[in-house]
């Protein structure tokens, strides 16, 4: 069942129908995303005492072997609930000590992936992970209490219960729910993850890192259940080659696409998917990495040249953040249960559901998107056809714009041109549009026709 809006655009005095095809299915995956089930996984992850990467691994009750088992397992249990629909493994890779300052012994950094093949695009794939493990002040204590309730157990709940509910559906594309170790040590677990999936030439959609996505007060005393950040890097930094970088740099001089990378295009999808179908969230893009100076699992993934960016919270609270517990003058210090907001991670393991839903039901993107119209009073778009679209959709934004502000479905044709708007003025992409509606990413103009 669809909702269909009509919508009525009027620009520079053109006035178009243009219609915007609603799939009730991602209201019915936001209802069934259960804030007990996410609390029930947090305590949990939360009472193995410490998920440092470097702590025991025997033990069945504490340390990230048994986190790691557990987590395992509750994928294995969801595919026996969906007849074996998820693929549900261990990925690890070996570092040893002094690899870097915080690995001081020999490690196996273990990952745990869960696949939910597509069924007509099964190489492709959207990604949603969160990391298993937690510290305290000394990024080398692996000893101490660490729970780490929501720097990450959240958003490894959160990508736990996104496979119990998107489990129960069916999609084009493949989806992958993965907890991802080493994140503390740094983002081994992502190196080694993002390389596993180049060796097996996966076509990466994009990665959503959840990074802490429980917590509603931040430490300037600001209150809110609403806001999140989205955070993307303006363009892929995976060239190597000098001459080919040189020539990425003369054309983004000349045409754009300073802002206008893959991982862009993926947060402005992630975006414009909350704002249609969680109106009452406030979806903040912050145009970095991540935060001032520091890093998180989506990185590796950037670096091996896929689209990937960090999901939230929009206010932290650092005396909660890597924090051995204690009290100091009135104040309770530490990464503990109680101080996460199961309401707000519904809400964030929601937005994450209904983009991977979208995504994974959408058809590939358009490889090649070339644009003319200079010295013209028009612009003129092309792009190759795509497997199972049923038209497109052309985007165009002011160029100080963070969003795409205008747009045009075009039908089942691989060329058009869009009178009176000039291409000096306006920068613009191309989306592929699936028979429910779908979108796949915007792709910006990879070369000029003249």
């Amino acid at each position: 069942m669809t909702r269909f809006i009509k919508i009525t655009l009027t620009f520079f005095c053109i006035t178009q129908a243009t219609y915007s095809q609603l799939d009730s299915k991602l209201y019915s995956i936001i209802d069934s995303i259960s804030v007990e089930r996410l609390k029930q996984d947090v305590k949990t992850l939360a009472d193995f005492g410490t998920r440092h990467t470097l702590s025991d691994t025997v033990s069945e009750t504490r340390g990230i072997g048994a986190a790691r088992r557990w987590i395992k397992a509750e994928f294995d249990n969801i595919s026996k609930d969906c007849n074996s629909c998820l693929e549900v493994f261990f990925q690890e890779n070996f570092f040893k000590k002094g690899t870097n300052q915080r690995i001081i012994k020999d490690v196996n950094i273990v990952n745990v992936v869960a696949i939910q093949k597509g069924t007509k695009y099964p190489n492709r794939y959207i990604i949603m992970s969160g990391d298993i493990d937690s510290r305290v002040s000394d990024p080398t204590d692996f000893t101490s209490d660490s729970p780490g309730a929501n720097d990450n157990a959240t958003g490894m709940a959160g990508a736990i219960e996104a496979a119990r509910v998107l489990s129960k559906y069916k999609f084009e594309s493949s989806i992958v729910y993965l907890g991802l170790s080493g994140e503390e040590q740094g983002l081994f677990g992502g190196q080694g993850m993002a390389k596993y999936a180049k060796d097996n030439n996966w076509d990466i959609i994009g990665v959503l890192n959840n990074d802490m996505i429980g917590n509603i007060k931040g430490v300037d005393g600001v209150i809110d259940n609403r806001a999140f950040r989205i955070f993307s890097e303006p363009i892929t930094t995976d060239e190597t080659d000098p001459e080919k970088l040189a020539r990425s740099a003369r054309a983004r001089r000349f045409y754009g696409g300073e802002v206008d990378g893959i991982s862009r295009q993926l947060a402005r999808y992630v975006h414009k998917t909350t704002q249609t179908y969680m109106p009452e969230m406030n979806p903040m893009m912050i145009y970095r990495l991540d935060r001032f100076g520091r890093g998180g699992h989506h990185r590796p993934f950037n670096d091996a040249g896929f689209a990937g960016i960090r999901i939230m919270e929009a206010h932290e609270n650092y005396t909660q953040q890597h924090q051995d517990i204690r009290t100091e003058n009135g104040i309770n210090y530490g990464d503990t249960f109680e101080h996460v907001n199961f309401g707000y991670a519904k809400k964030l393991t929601a937005v994450n559901a209904i983009t991977m839903a979208s995504l994974a039901s959408a058809p590939p993107a358009p490889n090649d998107v070339g644009i003319g119209g200079i010295v013209e009073p028009s612009a003129k778009l092309e792009w190759n056809k795509v497997d199972g679209a049923k038209g497109y959709k052309i985007y165009w934004r002011d160029t100080t714009s963070p969003s795409w502000d205008y747009s045009r479905y075009v039908g089942d044709v691989t060329e058009f041109t869009l009178e009176g708007i000039v291409i000096d003025n306006f920068l613009f992409g191309v989306a592929a549009v699936g028979e429910d509606g779908h979108e796949s990413l915007v792709v910006f103009p990879n070369k000029i026709m003249r």
